[in-house]
This record gives C-alpha cells, sequence and structure tokens, in this order.
C-alpha cells in the first residue's frame, strides 16, 4: 500500500544551496540512546522473560520429575558424544585426516599463524584519530555528492507526507520547473501516518540560537505529538523539537506518565498537550512564533515555537478539528472547521465563548480565508460542497448560517481545495471521486473550468505554488502515492478564462500542455469551453450546482 496524505510547497531561494549531511557525534548518540531507553523501558524483552519464567514454574508444578529426567538426558548425551570421538580417533582410515586439530590455523615457515587475514603481521592498524584511507570518501566523491544535494535559488521544495507498506515517512522533493523535473532530494522517517504539513521559516529547537531565518517543517500524525524537523539537514536522526508530552519528557519538564496510564493511551483532553491525532496545523505569518494546531481531542491549541510549550488551549468544537487557517490581516483571528459540522472564527486573544459560528450540512474538510479579499472564507465539505461565506455576515445562531453562494463541486467529499495566489477567483478542488477540478467564481458566479483526472487516485491534497513565476503549477496527490506536477497556465481553458493575467512567461499563441510524472494517455479531461457552455454543465456531464444568495 502507497498513499500521499498532505503536501505543502517551500518557496523559492528558502532552501540551503548545499544542504548539511547529517553525522551524528557521542553526545547526540547517547542523547538518542537514553530516549529510546526511555521509551522501550517496557520492552517485550522483560515481558518475554517473565513469560518464561512462568511457564518454567508451571512445568515443575506439574511435572516435578521433569528436572531430573532432563539432567540424565544430557548425561547420556555427552557420554554418546565422547565415545563418538574416540572411536573416530582410533579409526586408522580417519587419523590420515587429522580430526583432532581440525579447526586450528595453519601455520607458515616461520611459524607464525596463518588467521583468515592472512599473516596477522600484515595487518596495519590505526591510532585513534587518524585516518584509514580504505574508510575515507575520496575528495572527487565528496564534491560529488555535495553537488547532488545542491538546491538551487530557482527550485522548489515540495514536502509530500507518504506511507508506503506501513512505513510513514516524509519526502523533500525538489521541483525544476525549467527541466520539467521533480525528483525526491531525501525523506525523513515519521512515527505515524502523517496527517497534515505546515512549512515554518522560524528557527525551532536545537541549533536555533542567534539564527532568525531558518527552513523548517511541522509534522502532524496519527500521534499527538507535532515534530519539527530542519529541512536544510540530510539524514537527521531525529526532530530539531518536539511539540507535545514528548517533548516535555524529552527536556525532563513534565513527569513521565505511568506505565498503567500509557497502556490506557488516556484520550481526556489535556491543556498542556494533544492527546489524540494531529489533524490541523496553521502557522501565524505575522507573529512567527505561533503555531496553532488542531486534534481528534476536539482542541486546538496555540504553541509558542520560541519556548516549544503551548501557550493556550480552546474546546470551540465537540468533535474532531480538521481545518485551520489564520485570517490574512487580522493575525490574531482564526478559523477552525470541525466534523461537528461547524465552523468558527474565533480572536485568540478573547474569551473562549466569544466566536461567530457557522453551520454546514456534512463534516467539514478543509477551510480559507479569501487571500485576495479577507472578509470572505470558504469551506469545503464530505458532501461534495463548497460555501463562501461573509465574514461580516455572522449568524446570530449557526442555524441561521447564510453563505453567499454554495456549489455541488463533487458527487463525492472535496478533500482538497486551494485558492490561486495570483489570480482572484481562480480555485482548485479535489476529490475522493478521483477528480480535480479548476473553477473562476469572479463576480460571485461559479464556473467550472476544467475537470482532470491525474492518476493520482482519490484526490488528497491539491496545493499551488507560492512563487508569483510559478503560481500556475499545481501539485496534486492522493491514494496512489505519486505526486503531479500540473502547469494549468499551458491548458488551453485556463488560458481563455483568465487571458490576460497569466504571467509573461505563459506567452500567447498555442501552448503544449504539460504536467511532470504524469503520462498524457492516462489523464482524462474535459474543457469548459469545448463540452459545455460556461456555468452550466461540467465535462463529466454533472451540474456546476452554484446558487446565488445576493439576490434574496
Amino acid at each position: 500500500m502507497s498513499m500521499i496524505t498532505t503536501t505543502t510547497w517551500v518557496r523559492r531561494g528558502v532552501a540551503a544551496q548545499f544542504p548539511t549531511k547529517y553525522e551524528i557525534d557521542e553526545e547526540e548518540f547517547n542523547r538518542i540512546s537514553e530516549l529510546a531507553r526511555k521509551q522501550l523501558e517496557d520492552a517485550k524483552g522483560d515481558l518475554k522473560a517473565a513469560k518464561e519464567e512462568v511457564e518454567k514454574e508451571k512445568d515443575a508444578e506439574e511435572n516435578p520429575d521433569a528436572m531430573d529426567e532432563d539432567k540424565e538426558d544430557a548425561k547420556d548425551e555427552k557420554s554418546k558424544k565422547e565415545t563418538t570421538e574416540n572411536n573416530v580417533i582410533d579409526d586408522p582410515d580417519l587419523k590420515e585426516y587429522d580430526l583432532e586439530h581440525y579447526d586450528s590455523d595453519p601455520v607458515d615457515e616461520d611459524g607464525e599463524q596463518i588467521t583468515m587475514f592472512g599473516n596477522i603481521k600484515s595487518l596495519v592498524y590505526h591510532k585513534p584519530g587518524e585516518k584509514d584511507p580504505y574508510l575515507q570518501m575520496p575528495e572527487e566523491d565528496e564534491d560529488e555528492e555535495r553537488e547532488e544535494l545542491q538546491i538551487f535559488p530557482t527550485d522548489n521544495l515540495l514536502l509530500a507526507g507518504k506511507v508506503e507498506d506501513e512505513v510513514a515517512h516524509l519526502e523533500v522533493y525538489v521541483y525544476e520547473d525549467e527541466e520539467d523535473n521533480l525528483y525526491v532530494h531525501h525523506d525523513i522517517m515519521l512515527p505515524a501516518i502523517p496527517l497534515c504539513l505546515e512549512w515554518l521559516d522560524l528557527p525551532v529547537g536545537r541549533g536555533s540560537e542567534g539564527r532568525t531565518t531558518g527552513n523548517f517543517v511541522a509534522v502532524g500524525t496519527m500521534d499527538p505529538d507535532i515534530e519539527i524537523w530542519d529541512l536544510d539537514i540530510v539524514d537527521c536522526m531525529y526532530p530539531n523539537a518536539i511539540l507535545g508530552q514528548g517533548g516535555a519528557e524529552e527536556n525532563g519538564e513534565s513527569q513521565k506518565p505511568s506505565k498503567k496510564k500509557k497502556k490506557k493511551h488516556s484520550k481526556k483532553a489535556n491543556p498542556d498537550y494533544h492527546v489524540d491525532s494531529v489533524l490541523a496545523l496553521a502557522a501565524n505569518r505575522q507573529h512567527r512564533n505561533l503555531l496553532a494546531s488542531g486534534s481528534a481531542d476536539q482542541t486546538v491549541k496555540l504553541w509558542d515555537l520560541t519556548t516549544t510549550k503551548c501557550a493556550q488551549s480552546y474546546m470551540h468544537h465537540k468533535d474532531k478539528i480538521c481545518a485551520l487557517d489564520w485570517h490574512p490581516k487580522e493575525s490574531t483571528v482564526l478559523l477552525s472547521g470541525s466534523y461537528d459540522r461547524t465552523v468558527v472564527a474565533a480572536d485568540m486573544r478573547a474569551p473562549e465563548g466569544k466566536a461567530a459560528r457557522w453551520s454546514v450540512e456534512s463534516d467539514v474538510e478543509n477551510l480559507r480565508w479569501d487571500i485576495h479579499d479577507p472578509n470572505f472564507f470558504y469551506v469545503t465539505t464530505d458532501g461534495g460542497m463548497v460555501y463562501r461565506y461573509d465574514v461580516r455576515n455572522a449568524p446570530a445562531t449557526p442555524q441561521e448560517s447564510k453563505p453567499v453562494w454554495t456549489l455541488q463541486a463533487h458527487d463525492s467529499s472535496v478533500s482538497s481545495f486551494d485558492i490561486n495566489p495570483t489570480i482572484p477567483g481562480f480555485l482548485v478542488t479535489g476529490s475522493t471521486d478521483k477528480q480535480v477540478k479548476l473553477w473562476n467564481v469572479q463576480d460571485n458566479k461559479p464556473s467550472m473550468v476544467v475537470s482532470r483526472k491525474l492518476d493520482v487516485g482519490k484526490v488528497f491534497s491539491t496545493t499551488f505554488a507560492p512563487d508569483p513565476e510559478v503560481s500556475f503549477r499545481l501539485a496534486v496527490a492522493g491514494s496512489k502515492g505519486v505526486v503531479q506536477i500540473w502547469d494549468t497556465s499551458t491548458n488551453a481553458a485556463v488560458r481563455r478564462t483568465f487571458a490576460g493575467r497569466l504571467p509573461a512567461s505563459a506567452g500567447d499563441g498555442e501552448v503544449k500542455e504539460r504536467t511532470v510524472g504524469l503520462n498524457p494517455d492516462d489523464s482524462e479531461s474535459s474543457d469548459e469551453g469545448e463540452e459545455q457552455g460556461e456555468g452550466e454543465q461540467g465535462g463529466d456531464g454533472e451540474r456546476d450546482g452554484w446558487e446565488s444568495m445576493d439576490e434574496d
């Protein structure tokens, strides 16, 4: 089984041009060993020994003569072995083979023993601190490896949380736009299935002293702890920091829970850390030290990255919290969505009871503030719907929620959603129906531009690249465990719909549509100008289903 559950981009020029190759020193080795010892103190070896002891005592009680019989059998076996050896030695036909000394090392003409390594005098040893030339990488090989790890300022990184054969890891891709090239630069082992990723530009944890910028990623998984990794270090064995109970234990700041509690895996909400899967992460781009997390434990946690501690915990919802987004301008307002079918916009400085709340008809999947007009936000649901709301028209009760418009985007869950960072009204939705759809929602009249199947299976992630030069590049990933990069500016329907707003590099006239990692023969597409009238019918024959609320 292989699938990619989540992706996120890293903008150009952020990654170190020559990432550091991680080399473990004795201090780090001892630290990791100590952490492993703590985690494995309930090791299965002790359990196995205890079981064997119990079984031994039970056998002794049931058959008290067994011990004596075992001793007699051992004596008989030893006597038989000695008799056999004596017979072999006395046999004249076998004496020529000198079996008495068959395992002795031979000697050379000088009487020195010849071992499996040859004459021992020929062995070379090195004192501590000396370099063994046979164990050192030649300088030309080191230069070649360094070049292979090089990341150019024109490259983007794409991060993908992946599960393959029950092994969870984070794949760090390099995307070379001009070369149409996408490859795995390095990967990071994770403790559990990854569910969400958030890129951070603030150095966190070990080695961050004195640094003001960095290239880090926060990873939420099926475990309650949030791991933070330095993306500029290759082959690192342990995260820079852990937000949660595991991080507190590592730093000796909290008492380790008893074995009894660990075995029960208590899900009772805790104000200092999550106790269940982390489903959503959102970094505050104005207050760079703040990271919000949403969990299956029904809480939102606000983390101070400078101390790696939970600064505040909120309980705005009554079910799993699966989506978060900070307001682009009002830096303390956080949008949260839940399986309780509500969306909450709350000022994190205000008391927990003071929050605007909207309701939808099925479980929330994604939500986003409209970065081009932050008075509005979008919500997608498990029922295939997309809603657009005006935050200024907050309802008195959730049941009175009134969207600006609703859109039946897919027949099944809208599992992924994004807004193009440079073109207002340009949206993408991805679904478990395996389709990716591009939308034009200008003037509050949504119409489908193009629908594609990109051979990634059920679509779990659709994200536009963050840089203006490549903002039309769309990363798509899903249940087949592969990533596709689609240059949407090369699609004919996109070019017609957003004519005049395309980047200069896209040019005019006929352009061959391009994707990276996609066999064109495996794709299926329909364009709004070719198979349906605009705003009337999707390429798969279904209604677009948008419904304006402005006229009511």
